[in-house]
């Protein structure tokens, strides 16, 4: 999801949650995604995980945005659309893990713990490096000027 706010791109990023993030900021956040289902087209995938990390459907024209790589090998493909939300309302799915390791105990985590509007700039510091390649795409696509652009 992206906005336009005084002629300037923001993007939304989710903070994954969970203890293991619990500290982490720079390099942590991402875009909203997961996983293709067997027999489910990519877009439909993009939307469907969308939805379960923020609670918001997204909805409008969907550009595409291509693929990147992450330094483990995992493929992300990506769309993004125009909307806004108030982030304070975003509402993930959630997973189960022991915790604390070793205890026996199983906790429940969100999903995503929070999700902010990010200019293009402070989206560098904040997402995860293989993923800024998207919000360069994006703002090529909607010809707007940026100070990211220059590396």
């Amino acid at each position: 999801m992206y906005r336009l706010r005084c002629e300037l791109l923001e993007v939304l990023l989710v903070h994954p949650g969970g203890p293991f993030w619990a500290k982490k900021d720079h390099g942590a956040w991402a875009i909203p995604k997961g996983e293709i289902h067997p027999h489910e087209e990519p877009l439909a995938a993009a939307k469907r995980e969308f939805e379960e990390e923020t609670a918001i459907r997204p909805e409008g024209d969907f550009l595409p945005l291509g693929s990147v790589t992450h330094k483990g090998g995992k493929i992300v493909f990506a769309w993004a659309f125009e909307g806004d939300c108030d982030v304070s309302r975003l509402r993930s799915n959630t997973f189960s893990m022991e915790w604390p390791p070793r205890s026996g105990r199983q906790r429940e985590f969100p999903e995503v713990d929070r999700g902010e509007f990010f200019t293009l700039d402070t989206a560098r510091e904040k997402i995860n490096p293989a993923e800024f390649d998207f919000l360069l795409r994006l703002q090529d696509l909607l010809s707007i000027g940026n100070s990211s652009r220059s590396h």
